[in-house]
């Protein structure tokens, strides 16, 4: 990555020399056409001179003409090179380097936030290269929605595979969308404007009214500007002016569709491409893109006669320029009777090209993730309840401080019981599980060497908040969390449950939560799930000898120098070490050695 980013900052290097040079010789091409052609003229030689002139013109067009394309290409590298700098930025989790987290419409589950799926430094900012809103939310579903059906995975997971050997591709999506606007591809306004049914009935009597009035203006104008004819013009203007500012001209559909012309102007650059480069047939893109190629007209054809309405809509915005058009003939009834064709040709259709680039978009994230990490691995679903993980870490960790683990959980009412010290992975251990796992069922790779789980439905409490608004206190959030993992558990017609439990009960006393903890645990053993739960409570170890699906695994930490320090590594059985008395002690608060 660092030797294609040197290379293409010396060949933009290279272009702005070489353009620099051009714009030099342009000016003093165009200075000696002037002054040999002025020379000419004056001793008069007057043949000579026009040929010369035309020679110069016809070099300094031509010439231009190839500036114009350096400066492309300059441009088109530059937005390459600002790409791969995004990309060496996910790589290294170098946030402040990536471009700011936008939000997502959709509603998301409440593992979301437990998982840090999205939000800023997020799995989904991580992830995000998408370029409208709907591969945004497309991306989105695929990491938060349920789990798909295993057809429909094997063909995401195919794409997503196939895109990650096409960088050139997925590179010319992006600089294509961005070099006709940086602004996001809004497709839900288009999709809103071109499906907003305005009523307009006399439309069709109005335009040929008013352009029959302008064209008599300007007709009776002309001949009153030659002495033909006395100022008749006016009356018919006026009349014309009564109707323009007296009868409904589709403002509300107009207003709307005011600057769109770059959403427009982006979304063909974009389909474009995916006309071009969507081949061989028979590939995982080829089919994703299907739709586009059986479409009558190429939907990139069909959108250039909407961006040019488009761009003469949004004249509106220059209100001066747009009065003087007006004045002159029918200029928003003509447009907006070319807007109402377009709307009754694309409204059914651009929903279709929006959900295919959707799809592409997402699988191209994807794809990126899987490019900038090749030694991930690529999971396998199994037909056997349980999830299985060989050196599983944390995405989100930057791998020169990622700590791996193992992980079985194997048949329904499995259940693993972490313990271990404060701040010693217990938190961090289910999220890895949970992240990785959403990532599985995107169709996505994972952060292990190995990795194989059921499809399954997630659960998790693990950030637990109180909430002013609702009246809830902390310890009233988690049992409803807690009370809706253990319903999920007990429906026994759907997927099974991985549950991931953090500090079960830790919102209220010793007693209290040893007892509701030993049922709660019970219960979610005779369940349609499997999981993980995480406790300070040594005494629930030994659930093992109760519970034939439990087993006991650890986190500890190290003395060395009067220092904790943490090796993040699972290890099986209860933890033999406790923290917290000696955490107090080192922050210098008041232990009393009695009580160690």
């Amino acid at each position: 990555m660092a030797r294609l980013l040197r290379r293409g900052t010396r060949l933009r290097e290279q272009g702005q020399h070489a353009s620099a040079r051009l714009s030099r010789w342009r000016g003093i091409w165009a200075l000696a056409g002037l002054l040999v052609t002025i020379t000419l003229y004056r001793i008069g030689e007057y043949d000579t001179g026009n040929w010369v002139l035309l020679a110069f013109v016809a070099g300094f067009l031509a010439v231009a003409a190839y500036h114009n394309r350096l400066e492309h290409q300059i441009h088109r590298i530059g937005l390459w090179l600002a790409l791969k700098q995004t990309h060496l930025a996910r790589l290294h989790l170098d946030w402040p380097s990536l471009p700011a987290d936008k939000p997502v419409e959709q509603d998301a589950p409440l593992y979301a936030r437990d998982l840090d799926l999205r939000g800023p430094r997020s799995l989904l900012h991580l992830l995000d290269t998408t370029i409208s809103t709907h591969g945004r939310g497309r991306l989105a579903a695929w990491l938060l929605d349920s789990p798909p059906s295993e057809d429909v995975w094997r063909r995401r997971q195919q794409l997503v595979r196939e895109l990650a050997r096409r960088p050139l591709f997925r590179d010319r999506l992006t600089i294509e969308a961005q070099r006709t606007g940086q602004a996001e591809l809004d497709g839900h306004r288009l999709t809103a404007v071109l499906q907003h049914d305005l009523p307009l009935p006399s439309l069709h009597l109005l335009l040929p009214v008013q352009a029959v009035l302008a064209l008599t203006t300007l007709t009776l104008g002309l001949a009153a500007l030659v002495n033909w004819l006395p100022g008749y013009w006016m009356f018919s203007f006026a009349l014309y002016v009564m109707i323009l500012f007296h009868t409904d001209q589709g403002e509300e559909l107009l207003e709307h569709a005011i600057g769109l012309h770059h959403a427009v102007d982006q979304l063909q650059a974009v389909l474009r491409e995916l006309e071009r480069r969507a081949q061989p047939p028979g590939t995982a893109l080829a089919l994703a893109c299907e739709p586009l190629s059986r479409a009558e007209i190429a939907p990139s054809r069909a959108l250039h006669g909407l961006a040019r309405v488009f761009h003469a809509i949004s004249v509106k915005a220059h209100p001066l320029v747009h009065l003087l058009l007006n004045a002159l003939g029918p200029w928003d009834l003509f447009f907006l009777s070319r807007l109402r064709i377009h709307q009754r040709t694309l409204a059914t259709l651009l929903p279709v090209w929006l959900d295919r680039l959707a799809e592409v978009e997402a699988a191209s994230a994807l794809a990126t993730f899987a490019a900038l990490h090749p030694s991930y691995t690529w999971p396998e679903p199994t037909p056997a309840a349980g999830v299985a993980g060989t050196h599983l870490g944390h995405p989100l960790i930057p791998a020169s401080q990622r700590v791996t683990n193992d992980v079985t959980l194997s048949g329904l009412g499995t259940v693993h019981l972490v313990t271990g010290s404060n701040m010693s992975g217990k938190s961090t251990f289910l999220r890895t599980i949970g992240i990785n796992l959403c990532l599985a069922q995107a169709g996505a790779p994972v952060c292990a060497s190995r990795f194989t789980w059921s499809w399954c439905r997630l659960a998790c409490c693990i950030r637990v908040d109180d909430s002013l608004d609702a009246g809830l206190s902390f310890f009233y959030a988690e049992v409803k969390r807690l009370k809706a993992i253990l319903a999920a558990t007990q429906e026994r017609s759907g997927l099974p449950v991985l549950f991931l439990i953090d500090e079960i009960f830790k919102g209220t006393n010793n007693r209290e939560r040893l007892i509701g903890s030993r049922a709660y645990i019970g219960a979610l053993a005779n369940g349609h799930g499997y999981g993980l739960v995480t406790t300070h409570d040594l005494e629930l170890t030994d659930l093992e000898r109760s519970i034939p699906g439990l087993r006991n695994s650890h986190f500890q930490e190290t003395v060395d120098a009067g220092t904790l320090t943490f090796d993040y590594t699972l290890r099986p059985g209860p933890c033999p070490t406790t923290n917290a008395l000696r955490i107090m002690e080192m922050e210098g608060l008041p232990i009393r050695t009695s009580d160690r």
